[in-house]
């Protein structure tokens, strides 16, 4: 049965740097400066996040909780439902590259079979072009405001700050955490891996010959991994610091990485993705259909979705075999996701941006049957429009002003 599919403007001509969805919801973050929030359903604009000074360049959320960082240096916390920023951390000094929410897990037992849980509260991990990782405390529901007047407040007054994490001397440019342990890749050609407890650094990881891109952690195996501008993807010990073996085949920058499901998948400049098994480094699959650098994937256990050029492709995860093209015919593509019924993807035609919206379980919804396979663009209110129609400005929905904050208390 064919898809359903909406797609709508979004961000203008900007870039989305980055994109996180669920079934209610869809946030897109832009060099534009803003986030902007749609209905996952209708591609209605619900609200338009504003207050960085500067593009967005890494997002995330949990629940409610949304985290920011920017280009213009701060890591900003918001209330989704109600479109409102309720605190800004300043600290580092340059752009804000990545972040990730980390919530405790249970990383052992104690003797007496009492779990051990790390961290101890829900913390927001930060790497910048500064060189620093930052650690502040996640804002919990109900927490006070805080919104200093600049740049210049001392950090340390600031009540979520924990710490600062330095040793990098070039942009921190990927990070990956999970229970105490953070690991960062760097320009400097080098992954850390920090006890976050302590703020130490546990091991400096030397061999990549250039940049390093991307880092995942593989906590189970008790590993991490690295990919690299020297077209390497590294495999290390996290208890001795040791290089383990080398995954060699990429002939370009290897720029994205993702362990899930027990298969590593890297992918390249080169034009294609790899599919590891993560335990003994053997290449299981390449997947080579894309004329241009890979700019984002997603994989699962039964399939590989990635952008690149003009297209958005599926693969077969088991058979490394390329199952079709999910879009055609456009002029980049920005992010790609997936969960267990939807595709969205940041994408640009025509000049224009884009979010496209691929649903495969629209057929056993009321969806309109004359819908199924024909790709319908909506407006700001997630109406169906004429795409040749479209006047400038229509994607903005008469959005009603958010509530403003609580004092402080």
């Amino acid at each position: 049965m064919a898809p359903g599919h909406i797609a709508f403007r979004a961000h203008q001509r900007h870039v989305v740097t980055c994109l996180q969805f669920d079934g209610d919801k869809i946030l897109t973050g832009s060099d534009d400066t803003n986030i902007n929030v749609y209905d996952t359903r209708t591609g209605q604009l619900r609200t338009r996040l504003e207050g960085h000074e500067g593009g967005v360049w890494a997002l995330e959320y949990d629940g409610n909780v949304l985290v920011s960082g920017s280009t213009d240096r701060s890591v900003r916390v918001w209330d989704v439902e109600r479109g409102v920023c309720s605190q800004v951390f300043h600290g580092h000094t340059s752009t804000v590259r990545c972040l990730q929410i980390l919530q405790p897990a249970e990383v052992g037992r104690y003797s007496n079979g009492q779990p051990i849980i790390m961290p101890k509260e829900a913390l927001i991990l930060t790497g910048s072009r500064d060189s620093t990782l930052r650690i502040w405390r996640l804002p919990r529901a109900g927490d006070a405001p805080y919104v200093p007047p600049g740049p210049a407040s001392a950090e340390v007054e600031c009540p979520y700050f924990v710490r600062v994490l330095a040793g990098h001397q070039h942009s921190v440019r990927a990070i990956a955490a999970h229970g105490d342990t953070l690991v960062s890749g760097s320009y400097d050609c080098t992954v850390r891996v920090w006890r976050i407890s302590t703020g130490e650094t546990v091991h400096r990881l030397q061999g990549h010959t250039q940049k390093v891109y991307s880092v995942v952690l593989d906590h189970a195996r008790r590993r991490c991994i690295s990919g690299s501008m020297d077209n390497l993807v590294k495999v290390w010990s996290l208890d001795t610091g040791a290089a383990l073996f080398n995954l060699e085949g990429h002939t370009s920058l290897v720029g994205l990485m993702d362990l899930s499901h027990d298969r590593l998948v890297s992918a390249a400049a080169d034009s294609t993705l790899r599919v590891w098994d993560p335990q003994h480094g053997e290449c299981l699959s390449v997947l080579s259909a894309h004329t241009g650098a890979i700019t984002c994937f997603q994989h699962d256990e039964q399939k590989v979705i990635s952008g690149a050029d003009r297209t958005v492709k599926m693969w077969n995860m088991q058979t490394g075999d390329f199952v079709r093209d999910l879009l055609t015919d456009l002029s980049g593509v920005w992010q790609v996701k997936f969960d267990e019924r939807r595709c969205v993807a940041a994408v640009q035609r025509n000049g224009m941006t884009y979010i496209e919206v691929l649903d495969f379980g629209a057929s056993r919804d009321a969806f309109c049957p004359e819908r199924l396979g024909r790709r319908v663009v909506v407006d700001g209110l997630g109406h169906e429009v004429d795409e040749l129609l479209q006047g400038f400005g229509f994607e903005e929905p008469p959005l009603i002003p958010p509530p403003a904050p609580p004092p402080a208390a």
